[in-house]
């Protein structure tokens, strides 16, 4: 139950952090129990004192995630003129800054009731206003922007493709309605 989720120690925020370094820098076969215990200067069934299992790690790496890209959404949109392109902007560049980060969160169904209440809702939020509150709206241009992030990372897009004129569409085709219709005269 999300509601009875404990908050992670220091040091196991600590190992979570460790285990995201390895992550970043070596991908998801980096990110053994024995590779993350040595970088934290200890031993690995050591690890088991403060997560309990493989699943509560990578968990914490994922909320540890969730919490920053709130933080750049909310970064994104502050003054933002157009906060749907801001937001799409931004989203990209943290799934190609952070691609190891963005397959383990999104790759496989969200832990959460492992997660803190309200930490994947924090994001949704700001796509959900980016997107005159509809959430339907919100839901669509989330799976068009993970789509293109992962299209992109599996450099699926041909060479000569325009991939800025596909984002740009996209955009542009998840404006919130009453943004789009024309004043009748």
């Amino acid at each position: 139950m999300a509601g009875s989720v404990e908050p992670l120690s220091p040091r196991a925020r600590e190992i979570a952090a460790a285990a995201r370094r390895l992550l970043e820098q070596g991908g998801p076969h980096a990110l053994s129990m024995r590779a993350v215990a040595a970088e934290v200067g200890i031993r690995a069934p050591s690890l088991y004192k403060h997560l309990a299992d493989k699943e509560a790690l990578e968990t914490a790496i994922i909320a540890a995630g969730l919490a920053e890209l709130g933080d750049v959404f909310e970064a994104a949109v502050a003054g933002a003129t157009d906060p749907l392109t801001a937001l799409a902007h931004a989203y990209r560049r943290w799934g190609h800054d952070h691609p190891h980060l963005y397959r383990l969160s999104t790759d496989r169904p969200l832990p959460r009731e492992r997660l803190a209440p309200g930490l994947e809702d924090r994001p949704a939020r700001v796509v959900v206003a980016a997107c005159g509150g509809d959430v339907d709206a919100a839901r669509a241009v989330f799976a068009f922007a993970h789509g293109m992030v992962m299209l992109e990372l599996a450099d699926r897009f041909a060479p000569d493709a325009d991939v800025d004129a596909a984002w740009r569409t996209g955009v542009e085709a998840f404006r919130p309605r009453h943004k789009k219709r024309k004043k009748k005269r």
